[in-house]
C-alpha cells in the first residue's frame, strides 16, 4: 500500500488512537504528535498513547504533555507509528489487540526494514526516520503543520538521523527537514534538548562506561556494558544510556558497536550500531530482534560472557 492510500484511509476515519513504541524515542513520539495534530486539524478526535512516563528530555515540547497511557474513548482506528511489530508496543499491545478484536481499522506507518506488516493497512518505507514518512503523509492530507507539529517532526528527524549524520541520511531526509523548518520546526532545540543536554549523573555514567569499552575481532567490534549498579551509582534512569552505543563508532577501526544494558539479573538489552560493513538488523535477528541495517536491537538472557561470545560470533560471520 502506498502513502496516498493510507491518507485516504485516514481521511475517512472519524477518530484514532496513535500508538508509540515502548522506551520511546524522539521519532516515535514526534511521529505520533505530528500525526495527531494533523488529524485534529481535519476535525478528527485522536489521542497519542505510550505505555509509561516519557523521558524528561522531551519536556521542551509542550505537546508531549498530551501523551496518555490509556484511552479515554473507543477510536475508529488504531495507528501504530515507528513500530516494527506489536510486541514493541509493550503494555499497549493489549490495547491494539482489543482494537483488532472489535474490527477497528488498523494502520501501520513505519521505516524499519524488519517490520512485519502486522496491520490491516501498512506503509513501510526505509528512511532515516519515520517522521519523514509522516511529513510526506501530512502533505497528502493537505495539512500545513503549525509550529508545534513542525517541532514534533523535526524532533524525530534530528534524533533518528543522529543530527543528520547517519549513513542512511539522503536528499529526501533534508527535503523533509526543510519542510519542517519552513513550518517553524527548530532543529537546534531538538538536537540540544533530545541529544546533547544531560545531567551530571548521566555524564558520569557515560564517562565510566566508555572508559571500559571492550574490543574484539581486531578492534572491529566494540562492546559497552552498563550494569544496574552503575545506574544506581549515578542516580539515572535506563534511558540515560541512549547514545552510549554511538561513541565507539567514532573509533577508527571499529565497524560495529554494541551496548549491553542490564535490565535485571540474567537479562540484557542490546543496542547495535554499524558503519555499514555489518548488517546489524541481521545480527539482531539471530537473537529475535531487528531494526535497521545500521541500527538494531535485541534482548539476551543468561550469562553476560556467553551473550558477548554469541554476539561476537554473529558479527564475525558478517564481517567482510
Amino acid at each position: 500500500m502506498n502513502l496516498g492510500e493510507i491518507a485516504e484511509v485516514l481521511k475517512h476515519t472519524e477518530s484514532a488512537a496513535i500508538l508509540t513504541h515502548m522506551r520511546p524515542d524522539g521519532d516515535t513520539l514526534g511521529s505520533g504528535m505530528a500525526l495527531c495534530r494533523a488529524l485534529s486539524f481535519l476535525g478528527k478526535r485522536c489521542e497519542v498513547l505510550n505505555e509509561g512516563p516519557l523521558p524528561d528530555r522531551f519536556d521542551y515540547l509542550p505537546c508531549m504533555k498530551e501523551v496518555k497511557t490509556s484511552l479515554s474513548f473507543a477510536p475508529a482506528a488504531y495507528i501504530c507509528v515507528d513500530v516494527s511489530n506489536p510486541s514493541r508496543l509493550g503494555l499497549l499491545e493489549s490495547v491494539y489487540r482489543a482494537g483488532e478484536k472489535r474490527r477497528a481499522v488498523t494502520v501501520n506507518i513505519d521505516h524499519h526494514v524488519a517490520n512485519t506488516r502486522f496491520a490491516q493497512y501498512n506503509f513501510v518505507r526505509e528512511r532515516a526516520s519515520n517522521c519523514e514518512n509522516i511529513a510526506e503523509l501530512l502533505r497528502l492530507l493537505n495539512v500545513t503543520p503549525d509550529k508545534a507539529c513542525a517541532d514534533a517532526l523535526m524532533l524525530g528527524m534530528a534524533t533518528d538521523s543522529g543530527s543528520f549524520s547517519h549513513g542512511d541520511v539522503n536528499g529526501d531526509t533534508f527535503r523533509e527537514a526543510a519542510f519542517a523548518a519552513d513550518c517553524g520546526g527548530d532543529v537546534s532545540a531538538a538536537v540540544y534538548h533530545a541529544m546533547k543536554k544531560q545531567t551530571k549523573g548521566r555524564a558520569g555514567l557515560y564517562a565510566e562506561t566508555v572508559s571500559m569499552l571492550r574490543f574484539f575481532l581486531d578492534d572491529r567490534l566494540a562492546v559497552a556494558f552498563v550494569p544496574l549498579s552503575s545506574l544506581e551509582k549515578y542516580g539515572v534512569p535506563s534511558h540515560a544510556t541512549e547514545g552510549i552505543v554511538d561513541f565507539a563508532l567514532t573509533i577508527d577501526r571499529v565497524e560495529t558497536s554494541v551496548c549491553l544494558l542490564e535490565v535485571k539479573k540474567g537479562q540484557y538489552k542490546a543496542s547495535f550500531r554499524s558503519k555499514g560493513t555489518v548488517n546489524v538488523n541481521e545480527v539482531a535477528g539471530v537473537f529475535g530482534g531487528g531494526g535497521h541495517v545500521l541500527a538494531a536491537g535485541c534482548t539476551f538472557f543468561g550469562d553476560l560472557e556467553e551473550a558477548i561470545d554469541k554476539l561476537r560470533y554473529a558479527v564475525e560471520q558478517r564481517l567482510a
